[in-house]
């Protein structure tokens, strides 16, 4: 490693950066000519590199294209039939319109001509049911799994004519078209679906329709991106169809945060994924752009197994909901970018509501509950009942950089009201294999979770109809159960929006989900020659809109 000294472009501060020998080479071979600038300030040409953390186990599409990390590369190798923005609107993509029947069982897709994969294929009604096919079944017993929040309720598909497809599915699905811009739902040529598991798994095997196309790729390396010129049928929600101005992103796996960042200073790269947050307000003072897009989905926060005594105590969740100081977490492990929760699902999602005084700071209502509950406090400070002691084992996500602070913080705030917490940390690959809904060895489950549509919350909360039981109630809460069947029967948004707001008040009531913070998993800091940068309804950074300055 060689230190060095530079000057901030804004303050003027001397900063001390990094340079590592053998990234450095990696980068320098990535180094394009100086791109030109356009008669719109749009600077056409250039080449990114994006430093990340990790890029995952598998390439198997269906396996991942929901994952924090190879979802950037998806996003832009691949299209959606819907785009779907920071604020869950939904917006004409691959589909130019569609219609839904008055129960919402049935929808008409109408598709964009003259769209082809890359293997030369076309993108039409038959390559879109064949989607649709594997999204909703996977194929199991050849190692592809079906995408997670794909609606269950589905029965089939169409092609009505080579640009027409009917839906149909067993039950009213409001959720249906904004699921289409889910990071899950890419579109596959079906030369590549109909390929084994392993031929799928090789990524530059892969053929989709956006607006870049795999060059290279090493495993657990890299990944370099190219554009593809001939691509014309960009959403219009992003004032732009035609080709990238980028000619190419390369994702570079480093998995040292600092290093990202530094490297990023330096010049020798253009983004960095998940920095720390702490760094974020130097960052911005030394000129470089820092992004914190909030995806749609579930606040940061615990779902709690309702199997696992005492958690099958509703005083105890209670406690737990009241005792946590969620502003305190904003302030010693956040930013002021961050939001404080008011539900268990981010604000910004069409259908959340504002439950904020059901997760107010209440220490002594907290204290209270436990006393009611037969936890008393010992010499210790730790409450006791039956001899055993009040205890919560908490599982840091791999997934969220800041999981552990997070915890380390909690531990320290329930500690004053009598809970003994333990703090375990794995890596991904064993918090996959230790940590899941339903173990009874797990009392709460940290939770980093996208969906683009609130409808689906109800489909997992339980484990009807194949759902997730997130909080080992099977079908044992009747109130539960008829909130989720009302929202799953509702035809239209207007019949929908009082169940949904219901379900909320419901699951924060019963402590049966724990909201920490506002989720912003994915941060990013970029060079400022960066600009034109868009973010979508998961947070993802689109560079298809980009251009680099000199």
């Amino acid at each position: 490693m060689i230190e060095a000294f530079m000057f901030s472009p804004s303050s003027r501060r001397r900063i001390k950066v990094r340079f590592y020998p053998l990234v450095t080479a990696f980068l320098l071979a990535l180094s394009a000519p100086v791109p030109g600038a356009a008669a719109d300030g749009v600077h056409e040409g250039g080449d990114i590199v994006f430093l990340i953390d990790s890029l995952g186990p598998t390439w198997i599409p269906n396996n991942s294209s929901i994952s924090s990390f190879q979802g950037h590369i998806w996003g832009h190798v691949t299209d959606k039939l819907v785009y779907v923005d920071a604020e869950g609107k939904a917006s004409p993509w691959l589909a130019e319109s569609w219609e839904q029947n008055d129960t919402a069982t049935e929808f008409t897709l109408h598709l964009k001509k003259g769209v082809t994969f890359s293997d030369g294929t076309p993108l039409d009604a038959a390559a879109v049911v064949a989607n649709l096919d594997i999204w909703a079944a996977g194929r199991t017993k050849d190692g592809i799994n079906p995408i997670g929040l794909f609606p269950k309720t589905y029965d089939h598909a169409e092609a009505v004519d080579p640009l027409t497809v009917k839906v149909v599915f067993k039950a009213p699905t409001l959720g249906f078209i904004p699921t289409l811009g889910y990071h899950g739902s890419i579109l596959i040529s079906p030369k590549t679906l109909a390929q084994p598991a392993s031929v799928q798994a090789d990524l530059g095997k892969t053929s989709g329709s956006g607006p870049y196309v795999v060059q290279t790729w090493k495993e657990g390396d890299y990944v370099k991106l190219v554009k593809r010129k001939d691509y014309n049928w960009g959403p219009s929600a992003l004032g732009q169809t035609g080709p990238a101005h980028l000619d190419s992103i390369t994702y570079k796996l480093v998995a040292e945060q600092s290093l990202r960042v530094s490297a990023v200073q330096s010049g020798q790269a253009d983004v960095a994924y998940n920095p720390s947050p702490q760094e974020l307000q130097s960052l911005k003072e030394e000129g470089f752009t820092v992004a914190t897009p909030r995806y749609l989905g579930f606040v940061n926060g615990w779902a709690i197994n309702t199997k696992a005594p005492p958690y099958d105590d509703v005083r105890v969740r209670q406690a737990l909901q009241t005792g946590i100081n969620r502003q305190e977490i904003i302030d010693t492990v956040y930013t002021p970018d961050w939001k404080l929760p008011t539900s268990f699902i981010q604000s910004n999602v069409p259908g959340a509501t504002d439950h904020s005084d059901l997760l107010a700071y209440n220490p002594g209502r907290a204290e209270k509950l436990l006393d009611e509950a037969g936890w008393t406090k010992g010499a210790n400070g730790i409450r006791v009942k039956d001899g055993k002691p009040l205890t919560l084992t908490v599982y840091s996500t791999p997934y969220l950089a800041t999981s552990k602070a997070i915890d380390e913080l909690l531990a320290q705030q329930l500690a004053k009201i009598g809970w003994k917490v333990v703090i375990r940390a794995y890596d991904v690959t064993t918090f996959g294999e230790k940590v899941q809904y339903g173990n009874p060895a797990v009392p709460a489950y940290d939770v980093t979770r996208s969906f683009i549509d609130a409808g689906t919350v109800a489909g997992i909360l339980t484990d009807a109809n194949k759902g997730e039981n997130w909080f080992a109630l099977g079908e044992s809460d009747s109130k539960l159960n008829d909130l989720r069947d009302g929202i799953a029967r509702a035809a239209s948004f207007e019949a929908r929006a009082p169940l949904l707001d219901a379900l909320q008040t419901y699951v924060l009531q019963q402590g049966y989900f724990i909201p920490r913070t506002q989720i912003v998993q994915r941060i990013y800091v970029q060079s400022p020659k960066l600009t034109g940068v868009t973010y979508n309804g998961v947070a993802y950074a689109n560079y298809y809109t980009a251009s680099k300055s000199e």
